[in-house]
């Protein structure tokens, strides 16, 4: 396969599109962040990495905490335009009408219209070139109820997630190439698998995948 040399970049893709709100009521801001993961499994560990321009960027370091809200599809329109415009303009919650709810464990508020919500406290902060990266603890999680099946599980894929490669957003796709380790799995262990998978889905009705109130 032929391949050309470029100078190094930030070519990691696709990458998560999440909306990041901080700050608390006397000050909120809503921030669309590409630039985000999991960095240690226990405690759960993640970053959002901010540039000090950023208004959003003072109230992190103010307050050291914040929420990180996974989009959908229907949040798209949302997510770009909290990504373009500045809090310090905009009331960003007002002109995309999105309603937010206090949080359990941090004082800013949550985006009730994302499926998942990450409460997370400030650790460390490292300093670089263009961003500093806010590396937190996850302090809390809420996800939508629609979200988990009859025994309890989370199924994501019915959420519609939203990412973001080279400029564009993209949804995710509902169906899964392979579950992890099906690359070793026996055939027998493989069929009962997609049996299983699909009773879930006859049951659920993808209910989550109807139209939602639009952020």
């Amino acid at each position: 396969m032929a391949k050309i040399s470029m100078k190094p970049g930030t070519m990691l893709n696709p990458v998560p599109a999440v909306l990041v709100t901080c700050g608390d009521s006397l000050a909120t801001n809503i921030i669309t962040i590409a630039w985000t993961g999991i960095i240690n499994s226990d405690p759960p560990m993640t970053y959002v990495s901010v540039r000090k321009s950023r208004y959003s960027h003072h109230l992190i370091s103010e307050s050291g905490e914040f929420v990180i809200n996974l989009t959908t599809e229907e949040l798209a329109k949302t997510t770009d335009f909290c990504g373009v415009k500045s809090g310090r303009d905009v009331n960003k919650a007002l002109e995309m009408e999105i309603s937010l709810t206090a949080a359990d464990h941090v004082s800013c508020p949550m985006i009730e219209q994302s499926p998942v919500n990450l409460e997370c406290k400030v650790v460390e902060v490292k300093e670089y070139p263009t961003h500093d990266m806010f590396i937190a603890e996850i302090v809390g999680v809420h996800a939508e109820e629609a979200l988990f099946d009859e025994k309890g599980k989370l199924c994501l894929e019915r959420a519609g997630l939203l990412c973001y490669s080279h400029g564009e957003y993209f949804g995710l796709k509902k169906e899964p190439l392979g579950k992890f380790g099906y690359s070793i799995m026996k055939a027998k262990t493989r069929k009962r698998i997609n049996r299983e998978r699909m009773e879930t889905k006859k049951k659920a009705g993808y209910r989550y995948g109807k139209k939602r109130k639009k952020g």
